[in-house]
């Protein structure tokens, strides 16, 4: 009798070693990101083997957010993290430093991307770590680049799956290739080539990409920047010499600049969306980048009267 207990005893032992391996094996990789395309991205490569955070909370303006202590704790208890360079996040470097998982993943998102120099020359150089544009994902060419660095990230974590995340890189870029496609055929055929924009300065990567002129009132693209009355001024007068009949404006800021703007010369608005993040709702609507951008596209076909 006293051997049968034990024998099922260690059955027993054995089972729940064996499930509790099991569980641990199957386990998803937890992973924090700062911005909405690095989510978007991450979720894509990573699919149902990854659990994917957003540090920035929805509906917040990215260039704003300064981390919590709580965000610290989140960043701790992750296996990898994700931001776009310290352009991007000048705070993400500093934060680091206070995580103490020895075994956590740093992706730097914007690696192997060669940076532009900011377009606004006034800008206080602490805002973004020195001048350096960071909105490197609004070029579909460099968005591609960072799903590569992220799907690496993931195989060195996770290598029992290289083969499911490699392959989910490779049919997500080329998803955004073919955008890329859509983008240069469609905006080559416009009327106008220039993108009369009421925020921030963001679309210089993408402007460049598909052959268009990017102006803006703001010195820069820190949200804490004001445009003059003088570049106002110089912004509706080109505007009116133009023929074009939209200012586009940025997401989740108020458009005020583009509202003055839409007012003194009768140009439409309409919302350009830069990507850094998303609002609760959009988020809670599984809203993608390249649903974003398809967006985008489709405003802009209007916007620079295009074929």
């Amino acid at each position: 009798m006293l051997k049968k207990v034990v024998t099922a005893f260690l059955f027993m032992f054995l089972l729940g070693g064996a499930l509790a391996y099991a569980q641990a094996s199957n386990a998803k990789l937890e992973i924090v990101t700062t911005l909405f395309p690095t989510y978007d991205f991450a979720k894509q490569v990573g699919k149902d083997s990854v659990n994917v955070s957003l540090l920035l909370p929805p509906g917040v303006e990215s260039h704003t957010f300064e981390p919590k202590p709580q965000d610290i704790v989140r960043i701790n208890k992750a296996d990898v993290f994700i931001y776009t360079g310290k352009f991007m996040e000048p705070w993400a470097e500093d934060m680091l430093k206070g995580v103490s998982n020895k075994n956590l993943i740093v992706v730097d998102a914007s690696k192997g991307i060669e940076l532009a120099e900011e377009e606004g020359h006034d800008e206080e150089p602490e805002h973004h770590g020195g001048g350096k544009d960071p909105h490197i994902w609004l070029d579909l060419a460099n968005a591609q680049v960072m799903v590569n660095t992220i799907a690496r990230a993931l195989v060195q974590k996770d290598p029992k799956n290289r083969v499911f995340y490699l392959n989910n890189a490779k049919e997500y870029n080329e998803k955004l290739a073919d955008l890329d496609k859509r983008f240069k055929e469609t905006l080559s055929t416009c009327k106008h080539k220039t993108i009369i924009y009421g925020g921030h300065f963001a679309f210089g990567y993408f402007a460049k990409r598909y052959g268009l002129e990017h102006v803006s009132p703001y010195d820069g693209f820190s949200p804490n920047a004001e445009p003059s009355p003088k570049a106002i001024v110089e912004l509706i007068n080109k505007l009116k010499g133009s023929g074009i009949k939209y200012i586009y404006f940025e997401e989740l800021l108020d458009p005020k600049v583009a509202r003055v703007i839409s007012q003194e010369t009768g140009a439409k608005l309409e919302l350009l969306h830069g990507a850094h993040n998303v609002s609760k709702d959009e988020l809670s609507r599984g809203r993608t980048f390249i649903d974003i951008m398809e967006n985008n596209l489709k405003k802009l076909r209007v916007g620079l009267e295009c074929q």
